[in-house]
């Protein structure tokens, strides 16, 4: 594998950089840190361009919060300085990165996503007789250090560039020497990659017949249960002695009962949301109707926050739902 070098100074170019600093900013407009950055931003970003080309970088002034969609998870959100220089990095990159995952990897990635994941998996789910869903225990929590800097060592040659890597790595932790923050944009790309040495492993080492990866959320479908449970006791195996990673019980079942996947139910002829998808869209187009109702929102923040809602629920048959509660949410 031939690794990159010589990245630094493209990260470090004006051009990029000034590029990060669009990007960190969409729908950031209005907040004070970014006002502030703005106002002396040719300033900040030679100084980021200096931190970048001596490999020392101010990162770590993390502001945590918590949310729960659908379930509980603390948010790490770096400061917009940290976010630009996220950006920067990955820029450029993106492309290495992009280079390890293989085809049916569909988080964090351009032309991928969810709904491809989705009608990918819904493929799977007509062709084959069983799924084995896995999930790993506590993922972004649980990712080791030393395991992705080697990683990152191996994909990179660039020693000043790894530097700025293992520096935003070490800037958190839950336990030592483990944990990403969740909701920066390293920690997706570092995840991303974390995962993608058992892509390789679940494809070519054990010859899965059908396998769809969003994340840690992993999907192996055959048309034998036997296959299957071989192949996930291998697997388990792998990820507790490569990756020092766990993985939460089995969910073994036939296509036709359903697989959980990604807020959705899909079995081979259909896709439902699932019952806490179809409680959040309730209660979240209620909220919106609110919010318009009342003046809080313009029709134009209306529309930004119900049309993702909507598509979401598109990819389901939900047609009765939408139609039930487009009725109750009309304004006058």
């Amino acid at each position: 594998m031939k690794r990159e070098n010589n990245l630094i100074e493209k990260i470090a170019d004006p051009d990029n950089l000034r590029l990060a600093f669009w990007k960190a900013r969409k729908a950031k407009d209005g907040k004070m840190e970014v006002a502030e950055f703005s106002k002396s931003l040719d300033k900040n970003l030679l100084t980021l361009r200096n931190e970048l080309l001596s490999g020392n970088v101010q990162v770590g002034k993390y502001h945590y919060f918590t949310i729960y969609d659908p379930k509980e998870r603390k948010i790490c959100a770096a400061t917009f300085r940290e976010r630009v220089l996220h950006h920067a990095l990955m820029n450029v990159c993106h492309v290495n990165f992009e280079k390890y995952q293989i085809f049916d990897s569909y988080a964090s990635r351009l032309g991928k996503g969810t709904y491809a994941a989705l009608e990918r998996a819904s493929v799977f789910q007509h062709q084959y007789k069983w799924f084995l869903k896995l999930d790993v225990r506590k993922y972004f929590d649980s990712i080791d250090h030393a395991i992705l800097k080697s990683m990152l060592t191996k994909r990179f040659k660039d020693k000043v560039l790894l530097q700025v890597f293992f520096q935003i790595i070490d800037s958190y932790q839950t336990l030592e020497g483990k944990g990403l923050p969740i909701g920066n944009l390293t920690s997706q790309y570092f995840a991303n990659h974390y995962l993608a040495v058992a892509d390789h492993h679940i494809k070519e080492k054990l010859q899965a017949p059908a396998y769809v990866r969003y994340m840690d959320d992993m999907v192996i479908w055959a048309n034998d249960k036997n296959t299957l449970l071989k192949i996930g006791n291998e697997f388990q195996s792998f990820i507790q002695s490569e990756l020092s990673l766990t993985l939460k019980p089995f969910c073994l079942n036939s296509t036709v009962k359903g697989l959980p996947f990604l807020g959705y139910v899909l079995f081979p002829k259909t896709v439902l949301l699932n019952n806490s998808s179809c409680k959040r869209f309730k209660t979240k187009l209620k909220q919106y109707t609110y919010k318009l109702n009342n003046a809080e929102w313009n029709q134009a923040e209306y529309q930004a926050h119900v049309l993702p809602l909507i598509a979401f629920a598109k990819h389901a048959n939900t047609f009765n739902l939408r139609t039930k509660y487009n009725e109750m949410t009309k304004t006058g």
